[in-house]
C-alpha cells in the first residue's frame, strides 16, 4: 500500500527536501530515505523520477549550479557601479550562501556524485565552485574594461584568490557566516594591488 502524499512537482519537492536535509544533517545525513522522508513520501517516488540515489544528488547539484546564475547576473549588473569592493564583498556572500555551501562538501563526500558531474559536465570543476568561479572572472574582466581594475591586472589569479580565500571565509558553518566587514576586509587586501 502507497504511503505519503501525491507530489505536483516530485522533482522540486524531492530537491527542497535533500537541501532541508543536506542543511540540517549535513553531508552524511542525506540518504534516500532521509529525502523521501522530508518529502513526505514513499521512497519509490525519488527511484521512479531518477536511475538511483547519485543520479538524484547529480540532477540537485546541477539544478542548484544554475541556480547561481542569478547570482552571477547580479554581480555583472553592479560593474561599473558602486564600489569593486562593496561589488566582490556582495557577490561572495551571495554566491557562497547557505546552500552552495552545503553542496560542496556533498560533492567531496561523494566520488560517484563526483564521477557524474565530470560526466555531465566535461571541462571540469567542480560544480557550484566552477559558477562561483566564472562570476567573479567575468565580475573582474568587465571593471577591468571600465579601467576600475588595474589593465595589467592578473584576473585569473585576483579570481583564484577571491573564490578560494572565500570559500574558506565561508566554509565553517558552525558560528555562521562571516560577517560583511569580515568579508570586506578580505576583499579588500586581495584586491588592493588592483583596484583603481
Amino acid at each position: 500500500m502507497p504511503t505519503g502524499v501525491h507530489l505536483r512537482d516530485a522533482r522540486q519537492q524531492l530537491f527542497d527536501a535533500a537541501e532541508r536535509v543536506l542543511l540540517r544533517d549535513g553531508p552524511n545525513g542525506l540518504t534516500s530515505r532521509a529525502v523521501t522522508d522530508e518529502a513526505g513520501c514513499a521512497k519509490g517516488v525519488l527511484h521512479r523520477h531518477f536511475t538511483d540515489f547519485d543520479a538524484f544528488l547529480a540532477d540537485l547539484v546541477l539544478d542548484r549550479a544554475a541556480q547561481l546564475e542569478t547570482e552571477a547576473s547580479a554581480l555583472r549588473e553592479s560593474v561599473g557601479t558602486g564600489t569593486v569592493a562593496g561589488n566582490l564583498t556582495g557577490g561572495l556572500t551571495n554566491l557562497f550562501g547557505p546552500i552552495p555551501m552545503a553542496i560542496i562538501p556533498l560533492i567531496t563526500f561523494r566520488d560517484e556524485l563526483r564521477a557524474r558531474l565530470r560526466h555531465a559536465r566535461p571541462g571540469g570543476g567542480i560544480a557550484i565552485l566552477a559558477q562561483v568561479t566564472t562570476a567573479i572572472s567575468t565580475y573582474l574582466a568587465d571593471e577591468r574594461e571600465l579601467g576600475r581594475i588595474a589593465a595589467d591586472a592578473d584576473i585569473d589569479s585576483l579570481t583564484l584568490s577571491l573564490v578560494g580565500g572565500g570559500h574558506l571565509l565561508f566554509a565553517d558553518r558552525d558560528s555562521g557566516p562571516p560577517t560583511t566587514a569580515a568579508v570586506s576586509k578580505f576583499v579588500t587586501a586581495v584586491i588592493a594591488d588592483a583596484a583603481r
